[in-house]
């Protein structure tokens, strides 16, 4: 991904909300299950690490995207930014 995709992610992010909380029970299968059939659908997401997960923001999303193969937007504090293209319906088209 190019810093240019990647600045246009970021915009893009700007102005959704984050739909899923990693909690103190980190990241589960149901929840890694859940994230991935979320960017199936959406193909961008964005993610909340509560105060009380043991884990860092950073190792939260390196889980993630191996385990759904996506790839990290950014990360800024306690917000995480996945983008996968979906398979199906692709809907957000990345400048060359």
């Amino acid at each position: 991904m190019t810093s240019k995709q990647r600045a246009y992610l970021k915009k893009l992010a700007n102005t959704i909300e984050p739909i899923f909380q990693v909690g103190k029970l980190g990241v589960t299968p149901e929840l890694t299950k859940a994230i991935d059939e979320a960017l199936e659908k959406r193909e961008l997401i964005k993610i909340n690490v509560l105060n009380n997960c043991m884990m860092s923001s950073k190792e939260v999303c390196d889980i993630l995207c191996e385990r759904t193969r996506s790839q990290p937007v950014q990360i800024i504090g306690k917000k995480i930014v996945l983008y996968r293209p979906s398979k199906e319906n692709p809907s957000i088209i990345l400048p060359k």
